[in-house]
């Protein structure tokens, strides 16, 4: 999934990766957090075009698609750039976005949210091993067996540039059905630290430091396309892999409202299942990060879990914790749906973060089974990220507020025009704005949780919480 950069300003990350990925808007954040800084409008809203931006739900809704779509598509690189991409530069993009100074500890692995949270909670950087490589084509949404060729045509020659990577070929025209039409997904998993990440870790990383690897072992079904590249068809969110391997009525009455003329998607059987291409891990980055921490006489520890979604109530407590050790009362829960995350502001508000991996009905019950486990909150409010489109498994305005309603005393919505929900494109400005007006509680920033004091934490209540900490 990813997010329209028509509203962005000059690009700012080197040629390939996107301003507005998942990965870049993480990387982002937690920076910004460990700057002591505040994360508005996903760093990349250019403040000149703000007062437009906040127009654009005005605008009707097929005319906003367009909008969304050309956005999306001005990322994209031409087919015929694709040996000339480079990962080691964005993982150099990465390391200089941090503070550098001494670290108890890194984060190396999986995109995730909650993760984001963890890192500023900890006051220490969150290096990634996926990236997206956005390219620019024109295909139908439905035209699964084009795209895979299309893929098999043009992946040789970025796979010869970049042998240290694995490539996950996404094609999600559910979620990502406006954006389909016009660019080809491509992830990338580095399989090796590599330069960058090398000399940052030995830079900054204190002696006898801790690098952990974070592991999502979530998987999905793939087609193998040839050495080190795989086709995924669909994501994480409101569909099972299942689904859209084999098609069910969710599948059919989305296809129906699309005029698409066909009831389930025409695509090969896959081979076997791997790791999710945009949250999944691959396990070969371990290896290396093993043989470097050996190297570098630092301490490894594996952080993993099964679903992107699964860190996120560990975190929460976490959080909840740390303002009670404080004498605040943790009783303000801020729900953050996909990339519109704000430590800053969490930590100001006094908010406990809840990561949330999109809008589907699948994570209103993840977030739903958290109230249930824990003590109630006073207040619960979350963001929506708005992806243009009444994709299969969305999460409704009433699903969203029924869950909210938990809250003992109030509850709603940040940022989020309920009336044009998904098609409220304003959120990805409104977001930020609107926290400071509708959350009004102000504390001081929480100080960084010693490391010792959490690795003792994590190592009593992991299987709490059906995490593995190894």
């Amino acid at each position: 999934m990813r997010i329209s950069s028509v509203l962005a300003g000059e690009r700012s990350t080197p040629y390939g990766l996107p301003n507005f990925d998942s990965t870049t808007v993480f990387v982002r954040a937690t920076a910004s957090a460990l700057r002591g800084e505040e994360f508005p409008g996903l760093e990349m809203i250019n403040p000149r075009l703000t007062p437009l931006a906040k127009r654009v739900n005005h605008l009707p809704r097929r005319v906003r698609s367009g909008i969304y779509t050309r956005g999306g598509a001005n990322e994209g690189i031409d087919p015929d750039d694709l040996g000339d991409i480079d990962v080691e530069r964005f993982r150099e993009w990465v390391v200089d976005q941090y503070p550098e100074r001494g670290y108890p500890a890194v984060i190396v692995g999986s995109s995730n949210g909650a993760a984001v949270h963890l890192a500023a909670l900890l006051g220490i950087p969150w290096l990634p091993q996926t990236f997206l490589v956005p390219i620019r084509r024109e295909m139908g949404p439905d035209a699964i067996r084009e795209d895979i060729q299309w893929g098999r045509e043009h992946a040789q020659r970025f796979l010869e540039a970049n042998p240290d990577v694995s490539l996950h070929q996404m094609h999600d025209p559910n979620q990502d059905r406006l954006m389909v039409r016009k660019l080809g997904y491509f992830r990338v998993k580095s399989r090796t630290l590599g330069p960058a990440y090398e000399e940052f870790l030995e830079t900054v990383l204190e002696p006898g430091g801790t690098i952990i690897s974070l592991e999502c072992e979530y998987d999905w079904p793939a087609i193998n396309l040839g050495e080190r590249h795989r086709f995924q068809l669909g994501g994480c969110g409101g569909l099972s892999p299942e689904e859209y391997y084999e098609g069910s009525d969710a599948v059919a009455r989305f296809l129906e409202r699309h005029e698409a003329g066909i009831r389930q998607w025409d695509v090969p059987e896959p081979d076997k299942r791997g790791p999710e291409a945009e949250w999944g891990f691959e396990p070969a980055l371990r290896e290396d990060i093993e043989r470097f921490a050996a190297e570098q006489d630092h301490d490894v520890r594996r952080l993993s879990f099964d679903d992107p979604r699964d860190l996120s109530p560990f975190v929460a407590n976490l959080y909840r914790e740390q303002y009670a050790a404080r004498g605040d009362a943790p009783d303000r829960l801020f729900a953050q749906s996909f990339a519109l995350v704000e430590p800053w502001w969490t930590m100001r508000t006094g908010s406990v973060p809840y990561w949330l991996a999109f809008n589907t009905n699948p994570d209103a019950n993840h977030l739903e089974d958290y109230l249930s486990d824990t003590a109630p909150y006073d207040e619960i409010r979350t963001n929506l990220f708005a992806h243009g489109v009444e994709s299969a498994g969305l999460a409704s305005i009433d699903r969203w507020r029924a869950v909210l309603a938990n809250a003992t005393q109030e509850y709603g919505f940040v940022g989020v025009d309920e009336r044009e929900f998904p098609y409220d494109v304003e959120v990805q400005v409104r977001y930020h704005e609107d926290i400071s007006e509708t959350i009004t509680h102000r504390q001081p920033l929480l100080a960084p949780l010693p490391f010792d004091e959490f690795t003792e934490t994590i190592g009593e209540r992991a299987e709490e919480y059906a995490l593995e900490w190894e």
